[in-house]
């Protein structure tokens, strides 16, 4: 692959901070409640919702475009967890990644938009045979 761009970014643990070579990001991290954190601050599950889910919705726009439909009302939204493995015994990430979609695209139209932006957003390829990703037509 040659890279367009290189995002950087360093953290220094779930109880530190997160910040990006530019600046834009500087945060607090903190383990959130349900991991016996006091959640004052964003943690990487979050932070990967966020990005996967941003990702998702562009590459579902040129998706879209290819196919000529409209998806100018469309929002997606991941949903990042995070539990124990039982593979290994270690922790292990799943991921539902919904879809709102206007009344053309609700059914098998928008789960096939998704099958296909799913074949095609970088953080899917990325992902794929690695954590289970839920697709959902709301």
């Amino acid at each position: 692959m040659d890279a367009i761009y290189t995002a950087v970014a360093t953290a220094n643990g779930r109880e530190g901070r997160a910040v990006s070579s530019d600046g834009h990001i500087d945060l607090p991290l903190a383990h959130p409640q349900a991991l016996g954190g006091n959640g004052q601050g964003t943690n990487p599950e979050q932070l990967f919702a966020a990005g996967y889910a941003a990702c998702f919705a562009s590459a579902m726009g040129v998706v879209a475009r290819q196919e000529k439909i409209d998806v100018s009302e469309a929002s997606v939204t991941a949903e990042v967890s995070i539990g124990k493995d039982p593979a290994d015994g270690g922790f292990g990430l799943s991921v539902v990644m919904r879809a709102e979609f206007p009344d053309h695209l609700q059914g098998e139209a928008g789960l096939a938009l998704l099958k296909k932006t799913h074949a095609f957003c970088p953080y899917s390829k990325a992902t794929r045979g690695n954590i289970e990703v839920e697709l959902v037509v709301e």
